[in-house]
């Protein structure tokens, strides 16, 4: 028989043994977040993303702005992403494509399942015109830490500012750390900004952690290339997104780097028949690495032999850069990041500048321009510039900060430099002009 003191003992413990097997128990994790929006590149389509950790069913449920809320329901899948860190964390990434969207129109929408609904949140269906006149944010190396425009971006987003954002690789600084809750808390703080408007993505080094798992397994891209290249249209651009990390992640394989080659190849031929062309006049690229810079971090596009700009020939068989391809295709605008600093060129082709003229040398340039806009912010903070940079660059400035963009007809790409640091100042502008496009517009 128990002593009553020893059985008053167990029965004072009781709440104790309850509390700790409770506290044993995990919270059930049905509530969506990290939303965000990218544009499949379909007309009258859109995609949301977003993130739970228990398995839920993929619904969206929206309608048009002023009519019935929720009255159509879409339906997507979850796929089970596990993050290769050391607690093996399972995230479940659901996708859902909305279909048959009336273009310019606002629609309202809510993601989730009957076990949890995310926030009420709205978009403007693109518009598939050939007349529209698209608004941009673009940047990149925006991190968890540090990330000095985001605030900024995110009221001039909810002000109906941009109609698609640009990131140019770098996010989070890094998505897998802290086994991938860093990567889940950017996603949370980017939300306020992509579940309003597309959130378009190239993947940058600091992806590259388990071959890019985090950066493949969270964004969704057009194309079957999990986000890595793809391509699209809106208004009169031929936008294309690449991979520069293949040029120097050769770990995880080259054949990565000859196939983006080869797709790239045969993008820009389709996009160059002059049918696509006269369409949409202006091709524009985005990726990580720049090809130039006149930083002094010691950076491959610091050196002349640039792995992007001139490829691999320490590697056999030997891979070639993408200056040639570019330039031999009329790429009109390459936009870059990775250098924590804002840096416009003159029109540039093999270390020479090939300006329009000396009093406008935007206005039909003989060679395609570049813009490096890598200081949204983060935590490595800025870089600095060499003092004595080549003749190619034009304007720099280590503000942070991001880039605006609007192509605006056949003819004219307004851009512009926005200065966080001051208060939103826009301290950099230029007009690329162009009656005609293509390789025969450089000479």
């Amino acid at each position: 028989m128990v002593p009553v003191f020893a059985a008053c003992a167990l029965l004072s413990l009781a709440p104790l043994l309850v509390l700790g097997a409770v506290l044993d128990v995990p919270p059930i994790w049905t509530q969506p977040e990290q939303v965000h929006l990218s544009y499949p590149g379909v007309p009258g389509s859109m995609a949301v993303t977003w993130t739970t950790f228990n398995k839920t069913d993929s619904r969206v449920e929206y309608g048009l702005l002023g009519g019935q809320i929720f009255e159509m329901t879409a339906k997507g899948e979850a796929t089970l992403f596990v993050d290769s860190g050391l607690e093996k964390r399972k995230l479940y990434i659901h996708r859902v494509t909305l279909t048959h969207l009336k273009p310019a129109s606002i629609y309202v929408y809510h993601c989730g399942s009957d076990v949890g609904w995310s926030d009420v949140f709205s978009f403007t269906a693109l518009n598939d015109s050939t007349s529209f006149s698209p608004r941009f944010a673009l940047f990149g190396d925006m991190g968890n830490e540090n990330p000095q425009s985001l605030a900024r971006l995110q009221k001039e987003t909810q002000l109906g500012m941009y109609d698609v954002i640009l990131h140019i690789g770098d996010f989070a600084y890094d998505m897998h750390e802290d086994n991938a809750r860093i990567g889940d808390e950017f996603m949370r703080q980017i939300q306020s900004i992509a579940a309003y408007v597309p959130y378009m993505t190239c993947p940058g080094n600091h992806e590259a952690t388990y071959n890019f798992s985090n950066y493949r397994n969270r964004f969704s891209m057009p194309g079957q290339t999990e986000s890595l290249w793809y391509s699209w249209n809106l208004g009169m651009a031929h936008i294309i997104s690449l991979s520069t990390e293949v040029y120097f992640y050769l770990q995880f394989g080259t054949e990565l780097l000859f196939k983006q080659y080869e797709w790239l190849k045969k993008d820009l031929e389709e996009a160059n028949k002059p049918e696509n062309r006269a369409v949409r006049p202006w091709i524009i690229t985005m990726g990580h690495r720049p090809m130039y810079c006149s930083n002094d971090d010691q950076d491959d596009c610091t050196k002349f032999d640039s792995y992007v700009r001139l490829g691999r020939k320490d590697i056999k068989p030997p891979a070639p850069g993408l200056e040639d391809l570019f330039y031999h295709n009329g790429v009109d605008l390459e936009l870059w990041a990775h250098e924590h600093s804002y840096e416009r060129l003159w029109p540039v082709y093999g270390d020479k500048v090939y300006n329009g003229s000396k009093e406008q040398p935007y206005v039909n340039p003989k060679a395609p321009v570049h813009i490096i806009t890598g200081s949204a912010g983060c935590r490595e903070k800025h870089d600095s510039f060499n003092p004595n940079p080549k003749d190619w660059t034009a304007f720099r400035s280590s503000d942070y900060g991001y880039t605006r963009m609007q192509v605006v007809n056949a003819t004219h790409v307004y851009l512009e430099q926005v200065s966080d640091d001051q208060y939103g100042k826009v301290i950099d502008s230029i007009w690329v002009v162009k009656g005609k496009h293509g390789f025969s517009a450089w000479f």
